[in-house]
């Protein structure tokens, strides 16, 4: 990386990281409350590593319900 290149993105609002799970907000949202996708509280903003989304995937097993 040089200094003209931009720094990856880490983090992700919790709306982007429904957007990229193809689920409503409020499941993304609740998967946050139930633990199962882990948040940075930053302040009051809450994010979601894009690592956390990751596991996420490949912890699934294709099975992301409740």
């Amino acid at each position: 990386m040089n200094d003209h290149d931009p720094l990856p993105r880490l983090l992700v609002s919790v709306t982007e990281a429904a957007q990229s799970l193809n689920i409503s907000r409020s499941y993304a949202y609740e998967l946050v409350a139930a633990g199962i996708l882990v948040p940075v509280r930053l302040g009051r903003r809450v994010l979601i590593p894009i690592a956390a989304i990751e596991e996420l995937i490949a912890g699934s097993k294709g099975n992301l319900t409740n």
